[in-house]
Formats: structure tokens, sequence, C-alpha cells
């Protein structure tokens, strides 16, 4: 591992793609912690504590929102926006073509589009904001006039596309997909202060001792499993014909089309409780409202809180997005076509539709562990705290911090996703460096 360390800082190009990484990183974290004047930063911890939902909306910003910051939305528009291009170009047939069809230069134009709608979506989640923050209930900043509302959305909006700037760059400079890199950091500066507070909050028997150790033994399985279904494939045979041209012979060789375990990655995870957050964000300030809509938003509310139903709405619902959002990145037929074009079929199978019959049973078979393995890990930060209050009665353990932290869920999926592609790529540019010498 040192030795590939050195060769790293020994390649120029890439040294400099390393440092242009974390260069970006620390632009970004020092916006992060740049605060909006006149909050109350003791109440924003108050309502982080008592709703789950912004602590989720704080992992999906990567960290910006309970610091009240300049950029307190994150890439969440971005993500936002390209979420509802991708869902469009399902429904909408033009779209989609120029999705599949036409290449980079499609893929470049839907990408300007997502781009586009990142303004938009802005400064309507920064207004939803805005209001909540300063309704009664919350009051963690002052009421806001016309031209104080303007700025403050003017400056978000403004950070988020900064940030969606330097992702781009990040992308085209760097190593690795820019946005996720940034999410990434987010999650990550957020582990040093769970730590501490799982330190300060050590119980020191011998019982609070063999439940640390089962716990860290849990996690250490949940990372391996994690990383097996995430790098897990299943391959399909394929063979290509022999063409003769001329004096020279093409093809007859045997390779195989892998099909990833999680094609989605964690995106059925923040659609899945995007589906649920929000219903449940709305509902809880609803239930200060006078009358019969105060009245059933605290009965939905009350029935959302419950462990087993949230629990099994994030689990039914990952599940159902992880083949969403597979049909909608990958389409069996197109591969068909392409494998014929290139003179490549499946031995035993014929060509055109029934090659993508069976691309398509293969993939449904695959998919059904993928997701059931993901729905698993979303609801895990869930269920573990009701086992070992069960096994503990009044244990504090894994209720937060860093048990909570790295026990599962979305953030594990994405640091777990985005190191592993990180080193990929990296690994990619030492060997053509090799190649290149020899």
């Amino acid at each position: 591992m040192f030795e590939k360390i050195i060769k790293i800082f020994q390649v120029p190009e890439l040294r400099k793609k390393i440092l242009f990484v974390l260069g970006a990183f620390a632009v970004f974290r020092l916006m992060a912690n740049v605060p909006m004047p006149g909050f109350d930063s003791g109440k924003m911890e108050e309502l982080f504590a008592q709703f789950q939902m912004f602590q989720f909306a704080d992992l999906l910003v990567g960290g910006t929102l309970d610091q009240f910051s300049i950029v307190m939305l994150g890439l969440g528009p971005y993500i936002t926006s390209v979420i509802v291009i991708q869902l469009l170009t399902l429904v909408w047939p033009k779209l989609q073509k120029m999705y599949r069809e036409e290449g980079d230069a499609g893929r470049q134009k839907v990408n300007q589009y997502g781009r586009l709608m990142t303004v938009p979506f802005a400064i309507v989640q920064g207004y939803g904001m805005l209001m909540l923050f300063q309704s009664p209930e919350v009051q963690i900043i002052p009421p806001l006039g016309f031209f104080e509302t303007v700025n403050i959305l003017a400056v978000i909006t403004a950070g988020t596309l900064l940030l969606m700037w330097i992702g781009e760059l990040v992308t085209e400079r760097g190593i690795g997909n820019g946005v996720s890199l940034l999410i990434f950091a987010g999650i990550i500066s957020a582990l040093p202060r769970s730590v501490l507070q799982m330190i300060m909050d050590l119980e020191y028997d011998a019982g609070a001792i063999i439940m640390y150790a089962l716990l860290f033994l849990a996690i250490l399985l949940i990372l391996a499993g994690v990383v097996h279904v995430n790098e897990a494939r299943r391959n399909i045979p394929v063979s290509y014909a022999r063409r003769v041209r001329g004096r020279k012979i093409y093809g007859g060789a045997s390779t195989y089309l892998p099909l990833s375990l999680n094609p989605a990655g964690v995106i059925p995870i923040i659609f899945a409780m995007s589906m649920v957050v929000l219903p449940s964000m709305l509902v809880g300030f609803l239930t200060g409202v006078e009358g019969v809509i105060g009245s059933a938003a605290k009965v939905v509310s009350d029935f959302l809180e419950m462990t087993v139903i949230y629990g099994g709405l994030i689990f039914i619902l990952v599940c159902l997005f992880t083949y969403f959002y597979t049909a909608v990145t990958f389409d069996p037929k197109n591969v068909s076509d392409n494998l014929q074009k290139m003179g490549g079929f499946v031995p035993g199978i014929r060509p055109g539709k029934p090659t993508a019959n069976h691309i398509r049973y293969i993939l449904n078979r695959v998919l059904l562990l993928g997701a059931l393995f993901l729905a698993t890990i979303a609801v895990l930060p869930m269920i573990v705290p009701s086992i070992i209050d069960f096994v503990v009665e009044g244990s504090t353990i894994a209720q937060g911090g860093a048990f909570g932290f790295l026990m599962g869920g979305a953030s594990l999926i994405i640091i777990v996703s985005v190191v592993l592609e990180t080193i990929r790529q990296i690994n990619a540019q030492l060997q053509m460096r090799e190649y290149e010498t020899i």
C-alpha cells in the first residue's frame, strides 16, 4: 500500500489530480463552515436531535445544513434535477432518444438541462428551508423581510451553483466523480465528531465492553458485506463470430457481459428516504395547526414515527426503486442490439429479442438479491438500536455517535462506493503509466 502511495506522488499528472481533489475538498469544507448571520446554533442542534429527517437531509447535501452555511443546500438541488432528468428519459421519447442514441453529444445536452434545472430547484428548496427555519415552531432565524429573503436566496443559490461547478471540475481534472466525492467529503467530516461523542459516552463496565466488542465485529461484517455486494458481478458469457477481411481474421474471442449485483448504487436509498422523509417533515409541522388538518397530521405523524412502519416503508420503497432506476439506466434491448452489431452472441441463445429476454431474466434475478441487501442496509440504523435496547435495557450504545454512523444506511454505501471507484481509477492510471514505460 505504501509503495502504491509513493508511486502515486511520483507520477506528476496523477499527483496534480490528487492535489486538485484535496484542494476542492478544502474549499468545500471552508464554505460549509461559513454560517449565515442571525441563526441560533443551539436550536439547530435541538431540531436535528428531534427530527431524524434533518439528519438525512444534511447527509445528502454533504454536511452543510446543520451549520446554516452559505452552501446550506449543498448539492441537493443538483442531485434532485439529475434524478428528475433521468426519470424524464423514461417517459419522454425525445429525451430518451437523445440520451441513449446520440452518444456523448446527446448526454451532454441532457446534463446541460440538469444544470439549468438546478437554479429553480435551489430557489424553491431554499425558500422552503427559510420558511421552515423562521416558523414559530422552530424559530432558528428571526423573521425576514422581502429583501433579506431575496438576498439569502441569491447567496445560497449561488453557493449551490458554485459547488456544482467545483464538482464538475473535479470530475474533469481530478480522479472520480466530483459530486460523489464532495458528498463523501461531507460525510467523512462528521466522523471525528461522532467518534469523539462515542468516546465521551463510553460505559466502562464488563457488560458494556462485551457489547462494544460485538458491535465493532458487526460493523466489520457489515463493511465486508457492503464491499462484497458492491463488487459482485454476474457474468454472462459472450462469444464473437470470426470474420475474414482480406488476409486477416477478426473475432473468434470469448468474453463475458458483467451484470452488477447492485447497479443502482445508493440512488434507491435516496429516492426511498426522500419519499418518506418529506411527507414526515410536512405532517410534523402541520401538527401545530388547529382544526381537522392538525388532527389528521397528528395521526399521520404518529403512524410514521412507529419504527416498524417507517422501516417497512423504507424497505419496500428501496426494493421498488432499485428495479425502477435500473430500468431507467440499463436497457437489455440496447445491449442485445449492440452485441448483434459487433458480431457477438450469447452461446445457446439466438441474437435479437431472445438475447434481450435472456439478459432481462438474469438481471431481474440478480436485482432481487441486490435490492434485498440494499434495503436491509438502509433499515439497519433503525433495527440495531432497538435490538440493543431490548438486550441491554436503557443502554445508550449505538443510539448515535460513530456506531449509528457506521452501522449502515446511505452514508456507508456512499463511502464504500466512492472509495472503491477512486481506488479503481487510481489503479487504472498507474497501470496505464506502466504500459507506457514498457
